[in-house]
């Protein structure tokens, strides 16, 4: 590619980070602190672990704003590779399961990652640079499409054995996102969707917990101490914030009734502290993020980025409407956090990448 003028990065996106991020460190150390000092002994174990996070993928970020964007194609099928390496290792010995029933992270002494948070974004830079290459024909599907959704489907597959069905829909959703932009013709669309059915039921029904959680969406009181006990206690947290809440730090669903009130959950502390108004911002501050980033892609000057960006932005939307809709009791709960808001390192980090190379794409921006 040729060199672009480089031009000032788009604030706007920056500035709505930012923003998010420190609403985010504002409610993890609310919706944490008491649990955090009687099982931790230390208030701000959760503030501090994300804290550190957050600077490490700011840091990240800013790397990244600065290294031209087309240059992570040469790297897209070695992060492709790397991915399943590391999902692969964590059904080893390295894997930890963090005192949940999923083995979702690998363990190096103190510190622990996610794979499939790179997964997210290693297969939309693989994606969008295969789609972009000149010589792939999108009418042929088994030479095309069929390659990227081939390799999402095997990372689909073990990041779904973790479990976590909720982060394996997000990477399967991105990479579909980025074909269907591309160009995938209407037919063949049709044709994914029709097929792509089957084994995605096959899976809510393959486990009986999925099943009991699907039930319990379209009725959660026919089972509140079990399968609805986390809906319902996210739709009472929801309540009694009305317009602007019962105030920062005084959320009573936080102490022990709503499961992962730093995490999966902290919509819900959100719209109980802060009411409707607090909830309402934190949709406006993603509506924003979410229409800087089309915009980049829309104004990038070659495919690649246009299909990058859109990936990027795509992955954010998905993640945050999937959690949003679970904490208002819209779809049956899948696990899955709130970007750059929700407590975990791994996920605040690689959206702080994909967000450090939409800023670089918007700086080689056609005005």
């Amino acid at each position: 590619m040729k060199k672009q003028q480089r031009r000032d990065p788009d604030y706007a996106l920056l500035l709505v980070t930012l923003l998010l991020l420190g609403i985010g460190l504002v409610m993890v150390f609310s919706a944490s602190y008491i649990i955090a000092e009687e099982s931790r002994g230390d208030p701000c174990y959760f503030l501090r672990r994300q804290a550190t996070w957050v600077g490490l993928g700011l840091a990240g970020m800013f790397f990244l704003s600065h290294v031209p964007y087309w240059k992570l194609r040469r790297w897209s099928l070695f992060l492709i590779l790397l991915n399943f390496v590391l999902l692969t290792l964590v059904f080893t010995g390295l894997g930890e399961d963090l005192g949940t029933e999923a083995r979702r992270w690998l363990g190096f002494g103190s510190f622990t990652v996610q794979p499939s948070e790179l997964s997210k974004l290693a297969f939309i830079i693989f994606t969008a640079a295969f789609m972009s290459s000149r010589s792939i024909r999108i009418q042929k599907f088994w030479s095309s499409s069929f390659i990227p959704l081939f390799l999402a489907g095997i990372a689909f597959v073990f990041i779904v054995a973790q479990p976590d069905l909720g982060t394996a829909l997000v990477l399967l959703a991105g990479t579909v996102v980025i074909i269907l932009l591309a160009g995938m013709p209407f037919k063949q669309a049709v044709a994914l969707f029709a097929l792509s059915l089957p084994p995605l039921v096959a899976v809510t029904i393959k486990e009986e917990y999925r099943m009991r959680r699907l039930l319990s969406f379209l009725d959660p009181w026919a089972d509140p101490g079990g399968a609805g006990y986390q809906i319902i206690q996210s739709l009472y947290a929801l309540g009694p914030g009305h317009l602007f809440g019962v105030g920062l730090g005084r959320s009573r669903q936080k102490l022990y009734y709503l499961p992962e009130p730093q995490n999966d959950f902290i919509f819900a502390v959100i719209g109980e502290e802060l009411g409707f108004v607090g909830a309402v911002a934190v949709l406006l501050l993603f509506f924003v993020l979410i229409w800087r980033g089309l915009k980049i892609a829309m104004m990038a000057p070659d495919t690649f980025g246009s299909l990058l960006a859109a990936g990027i932005t795509g992955m954010i939307a998905i993640q945050a409407l999937l959690n949003i809709a679970v904490v208002t009791g819209s779809v049956p709960v899948t696990g899955i956090n709130l970007p750059l808001i929700s407590a975990g390192g791994s996920s605040v980090f690689f959206t702080l990448l994909g967000i450090g190379i939409l800023l670089n794409i918007s700086r080689h921006s056609v005005k």
